[in-house]
């Protein structure tokens, strides 16, 4: 009976020096109480490129990616929502990518390009350092041809 008990003791303090071990190394990603927030404006462009209409809103419905520090892929995306505003909720501390894609605005200046016009990712990196913090990515701007 006595071993039993001092074995059980022994299993409880193993697992909980294995807890607290790992809790300690989490990396960036899901399951924090931080979170990254940020707005998207979009400038629509002629399909040509080389006249700009100047028309300007909210960027709606534009997919936004995160990636969790040096991860390849995408962790999650979303979209933002009618005034270009985004948020990712739940992150823990840690490196981030927020990104999304835009028309190549250095194709702006007199370009004669036809469709479809080449997009690139706009990449904006962001860096959680506490815990229960938002960290705002800023304002952003999206090219789209219209």
């Amino acid at each position: 009976m006595k071993n039993n008990i001092l074995i059980f003791i022994l299993f409880i303090l193993l697992c909980s020096s294995c807890i607290f071990i790992s809790s300690c190394n989490k990396e960036p990603g899901k399951g924090g109480n931080s979170s990254i927030k940020g707005n998207i404006w979009q400038k629509d462009c002629g399909d040509k490129f080389n006249d700009t209409i100047p028309y300007e809103h909210a960027g709606a419905d534009i997919d936004v990616y995160i990636i969790y520090g040096n991860e390849v892929s995408y962790g999650d995306r979303i979209k933002t929502d009618y005034e270009g505003d985004f948020e990712f909720k739940y992150l823990r501390k840690g490196s981030y990518k927020v990104y999304f894609y835009s028309v190549d605005s250095t194709l702006l200046t007199g370009a004669t390009n036809t469709p479809p016009i080449p997009e690139i990712a706009i990449v904006k990196e962001v860096e959680i350092t506490k815990r229960k913090q938002t960290v705002d990515a800023g304002k952003m701007t999206v090219f789209k041809a219209q």
